[in-house]
């Protein structure tokens, strides 16, 4: 396979683009917002309930529809406009943020109306995250693009420093509606800068695929990379247990004497302040580790965070233990984010982006859960020193599933292939269409052929094809055939444009095995069992190309 150098660039390189740093910059005021918004959702729960469980579910609210709604956003980011569905979230996160405050400055929240209000937030969240996460590629060139993701981490995680210590003030003196309100309003400038953005439209060389055929497609692509199988596994285990600490954090303020909004919005500047931290020493900690290296830290940084929580009663020491814990946030989440983006080509990257945020985010929720209950049952302590056992062993699976590393493969399109002429009068979604490719393969290069064979599959199958079979002339054994079916003439399109510079080195490496004359021989026929009228009606006089 073909490999490209691993990618360089400095921490700041994406703020020479002037839409990165546009949208960069707006974001931090979206963030602050939702930071603000969070601070007084999660502590007006404390009021509103002394249940363990609800104030838990606070934070499985936010993340609960990413897990839910990622991969059907992932789908549209993929096949239609990201701008306009950009846009649309949030607008949908504006007016549900209202709604929020309204009814809170008319004092009718109740624990359930509080959960629903998070969760529609949290859905449109779900519905921008993939959009947004895979316009980073639109935004800066690929030697950028690790940069480009930490430097999201450290906007999130700059308004984190002092978004939760700003919304525990705005909460103790106004109250969670003034919070609420002031998240509303903080969509605006998002939304001003989503309308003045341009981005580059490329032109479409295929139909754009069915919703439902295109959330198969990702699924399908990611269950056959075990790398982002992998990425996936991590992510999840690391979201179910490193959450305890967020979803628990008011509990923890809580149960100091002095404790109150202002201290839990103290402790997540802690938080923020040890994320920026580790998002400024990353690129120097990725250029001497590995990744499975990081990946490991990260996990254990966050363990020794919770242990330090569930069993230290020390107001300084619960500041400090968040110092290590949102450093190690940023490393892994971001770390897992680069992975996926490099690991996958452009026309499938939101799928896989989405599915990515489906394994972490679902495993935050059930985390929030899961460590509420046992906090509610067995007490904080108890949690929160589990959840760091959790973590420790996620640190150790490390030895089985090690996390791939990223950049050394050329994923960008070929874009070599040339749709055939045609002398049947197809319709795009006429099929199924079986292709096959003939072979003249010598005796002593045949386990060559079938190591590259092996490949062939995974990528034909990753790309959409099906029923895959390699079939050997019992008559003439130098002959093979390659066969496999697509379900239309516009999918046969689309997998072949799909492919990669890095695959295509499989096929210029078959050709060169090939001992026939000219390139191997293509059969391209569509299934019949009975034809109608109005199909497959051919088209006289048209010449065939060679």
């Amino acid at each position: 396979m073909s490999t490209q150098k691993p990618l360089r660039s400095t921490a700041l390189a994406p703020f020479r683009h002037r839409d990165f740093r546009m949208l960069w910059s707006v974001t931090l005021v979206s963030n602050f917002g939702g930071l603000v918004q969070a601070v007084g959702a999660a502590w007006l729960m404390t009021q509103l309930t002394d249940s363990a469980t609800l104030i838990a579910l606070v934070q499985a609210s936010n993340t609960l529809p990413i897990m839910l709604l990622a991969i059907a956003s992932g789908a549209l980011a993929d096949i239609l406009d990201r701008k306009a569905l950009l846009l649309s979230a949030q607008i949908f996160m504006a007016i549900v943020s209202a709604a929020l405050a309204l009814v809170a400055w008319q004092g009718l929240l109740t624990p359930v109306l509080l959960l629903g209000f998070t969760f529609l937030i949290g859905a449109g969240q779900a519905l921008y995250n993939p959009p947004w996460q895979a316009s980073m590629g639109d935004l800066v060139p690929r030697s950028d693009l690790p940069a480009a993701v930490t430097l999201n981490s450290v906007g999130f995680n700059l308004m984190r420093s002092v978004g939760p210590a700003a919304g525990g003030f705005i909460v103790a003196a106004f109250g969670a509606a003034a919070a609420f309100t002031l998240n509303a309003l903080s969509y605006l400038p998002l939304l001003g800068a989503l309308l003045r953005w341009q981005p580059k439209v490329t032109p479409r060389t295929a139909p754009p695929e069915a919703f439902m055929p295109a959330m198969g497609a990702g699924l399908r692509y990611v269950a056959l990379s075990p790398n982002l199988m992998r990425v996936m596994l991590r992510g999840a285990l690391f979201g179910f247990a490193a959450v305890s600490v967020l979803a628990l954090l008011p509990l923890v303020a809580k149960s100091h004497p002095e404790g109150g909004s202002l201290l839990f919005g103290a402790l997540l500047g802690c938080f923020g302040l040890g994320a920026i931290a580790g998002a400024i020493v990353n690129p120097r900690i990725r250029a001497r580790h590995d990744n499975e290296n990081i990946v490991r830290m990260a996990f254990a940084g966050f363990a020794f965070a919770a242990v330090v929580l569930g069993q230290s009663g020390s107001m300084w020491l619960h500041g400090l233990a968040m110092l290590p814990a949102g450093a190690s946030w940023v490393l892994a989440l971001s770390l897992f984010n680069v992975t996926v983006q490099l690991s996958t080509p452009r026309w499938v990257v939101a799928r896989a982006l989405a599915l990515y945020q489906t394994a972490t985010f679902g495993g935050m929720a059930a985390g929030s859960a899961a460590w509420g209950a046992v906090a509610g049952a067995y007490g904080l302590s108890v949690a929160l020193t589990a959840a760091g056992g959790v973590l420790a062993l996620g640190a150790v699976i490390g030895l089985w599933f090690k996390a791939p590393e990223f950049g050394t493969v050329d994923l960008d399109p070929v874009n070599r292939f040339q749709e055939p002429a045609l002398r049947l009068d197809l319709r795009g979604r006429s099929g199924p269409i079986m292709v096959m490719v003939d072979y003249q393969i010598e005796q002593r290069d045949v386990a060559e052929f079938l190591r590259l064979m092996r490949l062939r599959r995974n990528i034909r199958r990753r790309d959409g094809a099906r029923n895959w079979a390699l079939l050997r002339d019992l008559e003439h054994p130098e002959f093979w055939s390659e066969s496999y079916h697509i379900a239309t003439w516009d999918e046969y399109v689309r997998h072949n444009l799909r492919r990669t510079k890095s695959e295509a080195e499989v096929t210029v490496s078959l050709r060169a095995l090939h001992r026939g004359e000219g390139d191997p021989v293509v059969h391209r026929m569509i299934e019949r069992h009975s034809i109608s009228q109005q199909d497959d009606v051919p088209l006289v006089g048209k010449i065939e190309v060679p």
